[in-house]
């Protein structure tokens, strides 16, 4: 049986792809390489890249539902038969996404992007599951754990 060489890409389900598109277009320098939109189903998918390097590993697609789960009240109008329910890695599914850099002083960078965007993250720590290992911890504007992560040397 031939062996999986890498992942080709990671789908996240996003409730608005027209805000969260630019979020990771201007936070993680990604950019748009492909969009499809179905007018019969209303299912939006786009998928981004990193920037001028479309053969990096690093691709995304964004899936936006017809029907997304969103926080707060019940949706619709038959009273909430239908719960929106917040991003909680803790649920089966997607616990988080990690994407590596090449060296603390990249690591550091990603910390001063963050923060320059205005996103709130957790500096730079070590990881918890791979000794030698750091991280950096920060949600997208759904709600999804990010992390840029550093390898041991």
């Amino acid at each position: 049986m031939a062996a999986l060489t890498y992942v080709h890409h990671l789908a996240l389900t996003v409730t608005d792809v027209d805000r969260s598109v630019p979020w990771y277009e201007r936070v993680l320098d990604l950019e748009e390489v492909t969009r499809r939109e179905d007018d019969r189903t209303g299912l939006r998918k786009v998928l981004l890249r990193a920037r001028g390097d479309h053969n990096s590993g690093v691709a995304l697609v964004l899936v936006q539902h017809p029907d997304p789960a969103r926080p707060g009240p019940p949706l619709g109008a038959d009273s909430g038969s239908r719960w929106g329910v917040a991003f909680d890695e803790r649920r089966t599914g997607l616990d988080h996404v990690a994407f590596t850099v090449g060296s603390r002083a990249e690591l550091l960078e990603w910390e001063q992007r963050l923060a320059e965007y205005g996103v709130t993250y957790t500096p730079a720590a070590p990881s918890r599951t791979m000794p030698g290992s750091e991280v950096v911890v920060f949600r997208d504007p759904d709600g999804i754990q990010l992390e840029v992560w550093l390898d041991p040397k």
